[in-house]
């Protein structure tokens, strides 16, 4: 069974003005604080000394800074279980938030700033300013919050046939994952405005087919050699080869306010990764589709997420959201079946669209409490109910 893996980029707010808020550097020093408390209360303990540091040093890496100062990234384990994965979500969102509120701070899943219209400032790092220097108000624009999704692959070459493979419906990964209507107090028509303001980058977005893994690398160096890309991290694909673990890194989705949500799309994340790997090892070759129609694609879910018609990945024409997605379920339906996720899958997308997706939950908050200050609210509150 494949592990799978949540990486989260939340935004940290003033829980007052519920705007935006530069204080990482001082929410990480609090994080480092507490998980040293925590170590030693552990090596206190009877028969638990140093028992966590030795069995899940990894633990004290769930939060990290990222480019903006108004930003924190959490990462969850590898887990072979969906319910795993769960609560180790909930733990880094606990962690995240305890480390924020040392610094007068809280953390909020969603995938833009609703209110406010803070100025971004660029964590001090050497890396960061020298993408700044690089790519100007390209990058000073885009304080947008992703989630990323990793799934184990046996080595490059399979990750590469996967990548090739599941490009038609990563679309419908980021409809159902849709959670960024509003931005600096604008509704913005979308309801993923985070993947129209990521798409600007040179190196994002849908990709051609590469063939193979030498295929994949020789773009990759062409990308860095041009400049639109300053190193292999800054490959921005919708699916890409993680270059830490060995990974497909899958980069479309919104992060979701709701755990069940992102848990949902992870399940379908993995169930795509072992068809695509099956159909390989089968010699089934990738369907062609031209990249500029995945752009459209791409732009119709972020336009309208699940409330609207998708590009249907088979039929390639315009069908209801729910069609697609249960074509989504259907086409991986061997792969959820073996991991037993179907159930889970299938409730988690009905539950989705009973309490409204992300982007629809916002719009229709605003409309009942007519403010935005009261979407952050509700953000807030559901990001923090772990």
């Amino acid at each position: 069974m494949r592990k799978v893996g949540i990486e989260e980029e939340l935004l940290l707010v003033d829980p007052e003005t519920r705007e935006l808020a530069g204080v990482s550097h001082r929410v990480i020093a609090g994080h480092h604080a507490l998980e040293a408390e925590r170590l030693r209360e552990s090596d206190h303990s009877p028969g638990t000394a140093g028992r966590d540091r030795a069995v899940h040093p990894e633990k004290t890496l769930a939060v990290d800074q990222e480019i903006f100062l108004q930003q924190l990234e959490t990462a969850t384990t590898p887990c072979t279980s969906v319910s795993d994965l769960e609560a180790d979500l909930r733990r880094c969102r606990r962690l995240a938030a305890e480390a924020a509120h040392t610094a007068g701070a809280a953390v909020v899943a969603v995938g833009t700033p609703v209110v406010g219209d803070t100025q971004a400032v660029v964590t001090p790092n050497q890396r960061y300013q020298r993408i700044v220097d690089e790519f100007g108000s390209l990058i000073r624009d885009v304080v947008v919050s992703g989630m990323h999704v990793h799934v184990d692959v046996e080595d490059d070459q399979e990750g590469v046939a996967v990548i090739d493979r599941i490009r038609p419906w990563l679309p419908v990964l980021l409809a159902l994952s849709a959670n960024s209507p509003y931005v600096h107090g604008l509704d913005t028509g979308f309801a993923s405005w985070r993947s129209q303001m990521w798409g600007r980058w040179p190196s994002a977005g849908p990709t051609e087919p590469y063939g193979d893994a030498a295929g994949y690398h020789a773009v990759a160096e062409a990308m860095i050699a041009s400049g639109a890309s300053m190193d292999r991290g800054m490959l921005y694909y919708d699916a890409r080869l993680s270059e830490m673990w060995p990974t497909v890194e899958i980069r479309v989705a919104d992060v979701c306010t709701e755990p069940s949500d992102a848990l949902l799309i992870a399940a379908l994340a993995r169930a795509l990764v072992e068809t695509a790997a099956h159909e390989w090892r089968t010699d089934e070759p990738p369907a062609r589709w031209r990249t500029d129609l995945l752009r459209a694609a791409n732009w119709r879910a972020a336009r309208y997420g699940v409330a609207g018609q998708l590009v249907h990945p088979q039929t390639r024409d315009l069908k209801p959201a729910r069609f697609v997605v249960e074509g989504l379920m259907a086409y991986a339906a061997d792969a959820l079946e073996d991991v037993g996720d179907k159930d889970l899958v299938k409730d988690g997308f009905h539950r989705l669209l009973a309490r409204g997706a992300g982007a629809s939950r916002q719009r229709a908050v605003a409309e009942a409490r007519g403010s935005l200050t009261a979407v952050v609210d509700d953000l807030l509150a559901r990001t923090n109910a772990t």
